[in-house]
């Protein structure tokens, strides 16, 4: 049997970079998804990791288990930094871990 792979596109508000993202499963490069897209694929069971990037930004890889038949989905953005933005405003050593990244 196989399992599904599925990554959305989607943001809530507005995002100044809509260009598409590459997925990669397992290291390799399965496709690309637009924004407000879906990218489905078919894997086969057990443990996988998933990343996605779009040219020098990537997000770290995140492991996951895909058991048969079962439907495994991922949603990407380009929105993290703002929220730790703002709340650097409260918090000022937020401010400091997004000057070191």
């Amino acid at each position: 049997m196989t399992a599904t792979l599925s990554v959305v596109h989607r943001s809530i508000g507005f995002e100044v970079r809509r260009r598409p993202y590459e997925v990669l499963l397992d290291g390799a490069s399965v496709g690309t998804v637009e924004m407000n897209g879906t990218l489905t694929v078919t894997l086969e069971p057990g443990d996988h990791d998933v990343q996605v990037r779009a040219g020098r930004q990537a997000s770290a890889r995140r492991a996951f288990h895909a058991g048969d038949g079962e439907v495994v989905a991922w949603r990407c953005t380009g929105k993290r930094p703002l929220p730790i933005f703002l709340a650097s405003f409260f918090v000022p050593s937020l401010a400091l871990a997004l000057v070191r990244r």
